[in-house]
């Protein structure tokens, strides 16, 4: 095997593309990984986690890639990031206001996604499509435009009483998902829960939750040559080698004809990539 490299990682880079491109990312290095599917691959961690925005080493990460004291301190890792509708800026109590203005008092955009079946989520609007490739959606459709992160939550919890808001990461790696309709899910949602919505907007303003109309759903599809029969997962923290046939590449995850592992989980994980060294790099 030859070692492509080593350092600190975190999720992987990926862009559109037929199929989406993805790189490997170590520390600043980023390391082309759809010419290695088919190929021999090899993760090693290397016994040391180093939290992501201190650089303190830790036994434990929390939140994908932090220390406990940062984990308890920072913004983006209090329960409002996960559940939006908690924001708690207003009450004067946020962790960080000023990372808060950049990242919450921002726009973001609702939206329905084809991952697993439909679910409905958010992201901000520098986030797009990065937030659907990261989840393995194979067909995307922003439907709202919202001013604030809190205000896409409330939107979102609206919504999520007729479809689901998560995925399962399982059925997302056993194979390809069948096509559906965004455009008529949406307006059947739309129509559904439009009461609720028009109180959001009465609330909120008009201008701060906006409808999205006349965008076409964004399809996507992935480096899979093929998917594992049976859906096993590497553990680091137990087995600090993950190796095997790269088979694909969908949402966060290398797919192995060994196993399967969510790169993003690992995030701050001190990391050695090597490939069969066989392979021109």
């Amino acid at each position: 095997m030859l070692e492509l490299g080593r350092g600190a990682v975190s999720k992987m880079q990926v862009a559109l593309g037929e199929p989406a491109q993805y790189h490997f990312r170590l520390d600043d290095q980023l390391h082309e990984l759809n010419g290695f599917i088919g190929k021999d691959l090899r993760l090693e961690f290397l016994g040391e986690i180093n939290c992501t925005h201190c650089d303190r080493q830790t036994k434990k990460s929390y939140a994908q890639g932090y220390c406990w004291p940062c984990f308890k301190a920072l913004a983006r890792c209090d329960t409002c990031i996960m559940s939006p509708e908690k924001c708690h800026y207003d009450a004067g109590t946020c962790r960080e206001p000023e990372w808060a203005q950049q990242y919450c008092m921002t726009d973001h955009f609702v939206y329905l996604a084809n991952s697993t079946g439909v679910k409905v989520g958010i992201t901000r609007g520098n986030q797009v499509p990065t937030r659907w490739l990261d989840q393995g959606a194979v067909q995307a459709l922003p439907i709202f435009r919202v001013a604030t992160r809190q205000q896409s939550g409330f939107v979102e919890d609206v919504l999520r009483s007729q479809v689901n808001d998560r995925t399962n990461w399982r059925a997302l790696l056993r194979g390809d998902v069948e096509p559906v309709d965004l455009v008529e899910r949406r307006e059947h949602l739309l129509d559904s829960c439009a009461q609720q919505l028009q109180i959001l907007q009465q609330r909120f303003g008009l201008q701060a939750i906006q409808p999205i109309s006349g965008v076409d759903v964004i399809e996507i599809s992935y480096p899979v040559e093929s998917y594992p029969s049976k859906i096993t997962s590497f553990n680091l923290d137990k087995e600090p080698v993950a190796e095997g046939t790269l088979i694909g590449i969908k949402g966060q995850y290398l797919l192995f004809d060994t196993g399967v592992i969510n790169i993003r989980k690992y995030t701050a994980y001190q990391l050695a990539l090597s490939v069969n060294d066989s392979v021109a790099v």
